[in-house]
Order: C-alpha cells, then structure tokens, then sequence
C-alpha cells in the first residue's frame, strides 16, 4: 500500500528542518520499533496511537509495533518546474510517486533568512506551486490527448477517455487545480485521470504553517498564518501550525523536559504529531489492531476494507484460508481487562470475509489452509 507523503516547499521555508525532525523522532523510536530509511530522502515515520499502548499493556504482549507512514523530503521547487527549471523534473517525478503532498509554508519573518520571492507570503508561495502543477498536468493532458484523438474515430473507450481529458483540460487553463473538482467527474474518470495519467492535481494537499516560536501560543496573532488559514478554509485544505525550529528541539529532548517544553508553550503535543495523524486522515487511512504475548500491532489500512483483505496484510494464509474475525472495538475492549476476558463476557462479535474493519478494531483472524 503507497503510504508516501511528500514534503513540497520552496527554498527557505523550513522543510529541510522539519523533515529532519521527523527522521529525528524515528530514529529516537529505533530502539523500541522497527525503523529503516530508504534513502537520504525518505523515512518512515510511525503513527502516534495510545491505543496501541493500552492493548499492549493489557494483553502482556513483549512488544508494540506502530502502523508507519512514509514521508519524502521532494526536491524544492521554483517557479519554471514544469518547464525543467532548478531541479524541476526530479521534483515533478517524485510528487507523482507519492499519494497526498504536505506544503511547507514558511509564516515566519526573519532577515537572515533570505526568501526566494524576496518576501514572506504563503497563499502566493501556495499558488507558486499549484501552478507548476497545474502546467506539468496540462503538458501531460494535451499529449495524451494528441495520441487519444486517432483512436477516438474508432474506438468507443478512446473516445470517452478524449471527453474526460477534453473536461480536465478545461478547468485547468482556467487555473484550478482538479482537486477542488473532484465533483465535476465520475469515479472511472477520476481513477483514469489519477491512476492512469498519474495526474499532479488530483492529489490531497495539507497545508503545514512554519510559524514563529514567538506565535505558537496563539497562531492568529500572525498575519500571514491568517491569510493562508482564509485559503485553507476556502479550498477545504487542512491546515497545521507548527515551529519547525522547536519541532526539532524537542526530538533532542528525554521525555519529562519535552512535556515541561510543551506546556510552556501551552501545547499538549508536538506539531509533528498532529501532521503525521493528518497525513494518515488525508489518504483515507485506519487502523485496527491484532495482539497476542509475542507482540500487540497496529495495522493500516483503506477505509472499506473487507476483513478477508485485511486479513491478507497480515499474511497471505490468513486470507486465503479465511473462516471468520473476532471482533472488538478498541471502545468496548478499554472497559475490559483483556481479549479473552472480553470473549467470556460475549462482547466479541464474529464476523464473515465481507465485514468492513472500522478503525479501533482489535481483531483475532481464525482460518485454515
């Protein structure tokens, strides 16, 4: 399952900084769970779940494995991508390889960090690059379209495939990006033009404001952040605040200083943590849960999946051999002591292959091959 979420930003806005902490808080993980870094620019980084702890905790389980998510750092980009500029074919190739893209906007004055457009303004830095976007998806649309017309005259699926092509170049010269359209097309357009073209613009977008340590507290106080939080709002974008210099000063931090660190900016939690969860909401993740003494984990999956699918992520024998799941959500599991305690009170539901996990589920497979 494509998991990737790709860091995309101008130069000098923060990102370098806070994908490092990202790895940072991976790496700080490595002695309790599983962690590998592809490649300079990509980390996995797991998926904060008390959940998680709590099933650990009561089922004994030696050791509690996170679901993960993948997280690219994209090469940044200036104005001219589209067209090659700076490193704009690598940049373009690396966001049609990731599922949903997190801007970095920089929300932040300081004068010794010099910014590319000369001054600071994240909804014009946003436009920056939907439009890049926008024109790499027209030069792939017409293309495709030149190609597409020869075979209409004849062919019925080339034809319906030049209308939809012919209705995503329309919207696009007028400079919007399709995800703000998706409406507009049929789900056999909308998986033709994101997983057949591999289009740029259909893609989820969070925004993540890199803000002054000086704003946490109260974002609103920053003019910036009010003007790109007014976009957000418009174009139904998530939005995240967070101090990409202090993101990386708590990784550095044991656990009792971090917590101190954050209630002196009146913050229950790290930035990082809301945007790695935001990340998971915006490629239409859950998660449910299997545990046992060996180990207790978090397994991510598509909303709607089936459990016989489900099954099959644990293992190919659990879903070809599928006979039924025991089921419990984590909601009525937290009042019990265990799994086993909770099959004895009959809160533990059976389920048949074509049972769609909800997330929180904590699921036993029972099957035969």
């Amino acid at each position: 399952m494509n998991l990737k979420i790709g860091l995309v930003g101008l130069p000098n806005v923060g990102k370098s900084t806070i994908f490092n902490a990202l790895i940072q808080k991976a790496k700080a993980e490595v002695a309790n769970y599983p962690f590998c870094t592809i490649e300079p620019n990509i980390g996995m980084v797991s998926i904060p779940d008390e959940r998680l702890e709590i099933i650990a905790k009561k089922e004994k389980s030696a050791k509690a494995t996170p679901a993960f998510i993948e997280f690219v750092d994209i090469a940044g980009l200036v104005k001219g991508a589209s067209k090659g500029e700076g490193l704009g074919n690598q940049f373009l190739s690396h966001i049609r390889n990731v599922s949903a893209v997190a801007q970095i906007l920089r929300c932040f004055e300081k004068e010794d960090v010099v910014h590319v457009e000369g001054t600071v303004n994240p909804v014009r830095d946003a436009e920056i690059v939907d439009l890049e976007l926008i024109l790499a998806d027209l030069q792939t649309l017409e293309k495709r379209k030149e190609k597409t017309e020869k075979l209409a005259r004849t062919d019925k699926k080339a034809k319906d495939e030049l209308k939809t092509i012919e209705k995503a170049i329309s919207f696009l010269q007028d400079f919007k990006p399709l995800r703000l359209l998706k409406e507009a097309f049929s789900q056999e357009e909308w998986f033709f033009l994101e997983k057949v073209l591999f289009l740029l613009t259909p893609k989820p977008v969070m925004y993540i404001a890199n803000i002054g340590e000086e704003d946490l507290q109260n974002p609103l106080k920053n003019s910036h952040y009010i003007a790109l939080k007014e976009k957000a709002e418009r174009e139904n974008i998530p939005l995240i605040a967070l101090c990409g210099k202090i993101e990386a000063e708590l990784i550095s931090l044991e656990e009792e200083e971090r917590k101190a660190f954050l209630e002196a900016f009146g913050l229950s939690e790290p930035g990082l943590f809301q945007m790695i969860r935001e990340g998971f909401r915006l490629l239409d993740l859950i998660t449910f849960f299997t545990a046992n003494k060996n180990e207790a984990r978090a397994w991510t999956i598509k909303s709607g999946t089936p459990a016989k699918e489900a099954a099959g992520l644990i293992h190919s024998d659990f879903e070809r051999g599928f006979i039924c799941a025991e089921v419990i959500s984590f909601l009525e599991y937290i009042n019990v002591e265990s799994f086993h305690k909770a099959r004895e009170l009959g809160l533990v539901r059976l389920e048949g292959k074509d049972y769609l996990v909800n997330d929180g589920d904590l699921i036993y497979f029972k099957f035969n091959v």
